[in-house]
């Protein structure tokens, strides 16, 4: 039996999001970062060794993906994966990245973006 199209839809846009996300190697450590606890764009630049201004691209880029989100708390802002799952994700995701053959290329790697 097939999927209803909307729902196929729905399920490619979120993959093709989550995608995007992992595209880009300081997104993946924010979102790494992330999956261990919550926490303070401060605090994130910090670990990461960026600027404040290159990590707020990096995560209106996440929010946008609907991937993290935002908790004020008074005059703070905290970081944290839209939903626990993931988190799973990520784990799953880097696990398995893992596991490659380091031999191994991307078929499209000349194309810009690819790998």
């Amino acid at each position: 039996m097939t999927e209803p199209t909307a729902q196929l839809a729905t399920e490619l846009d979120a993959l093709t999001r989550f995608g995007r996300a992992l595209a880009d190697p300081i997104r993946c450590r924010i979102l790494l970062a992330l999956r261990r606890c919550p926490a303070y764009p401060a605090d994130l630049a910090e670990a990461l060794a960026i600027s404040r201004t290159r990590l707020s691209n990096h995560l209106a880029c996440l929010r946008d993906c609907g991937l993290v989100v935002a908790v004020p708390e008074g005059r703070r802002v905290r970081y944290e994966l839209a939903d626990a799952r993931l988190g799973h994700a990520l784990e799953d995701v880097r696990t398995a990245v893992v596991a490659v053959a380091a031999e191994a290329t991307c078929p499209d790697a000349e194309r810009e973006g690819c790998c």
